[in-house]
């Protein structure tokens, strides 16, 4: 899997957004209302998640309804169904014998 770099996030949500104003320009039927709250003021990020990582979080919400949408609230949930998913795969890869 290749690794995006800041850049390249930035470049994608630059394009993201020229998509969504020419949409807009069009008159594109609007989409179905977004599941998070419109907010009049960006809220600031919480501790954890740094401002690029919010910002490919709104890019990838606006492509997938197709509006802007203002993120309400961010939750970092905590699970470790990753690791345990690694080690099966790890672990499935050795043989027996």
């Amino acid at each position: 899997m290749a690794t995006m770099t800041i850049a390249d996030l930035e470049a994608q949500i630059g394009e993201l957004t020229r998509r969504l104003a020419e949409l807009e320009a069009r008159g594109a039927p609007p989409a179905p209302a977004p599941a998070v709250a419109p907010q009049a003021a960006a809220a600031p990020a919480p501790e954890g998640i740094t401002e690029e990582e919010l910002l490919a979080i709104s890019a990838a919400i606006a492509a997938f309804l197709g509006v802007r949408a203002h993120i309400k609230q961010i939750r970092l949930v905590s699970t470790n169904a990753w690791a345990q998913q690694g080690r099966v795969s790890i672990q499935a890869s050795h043989t027996l014998g």
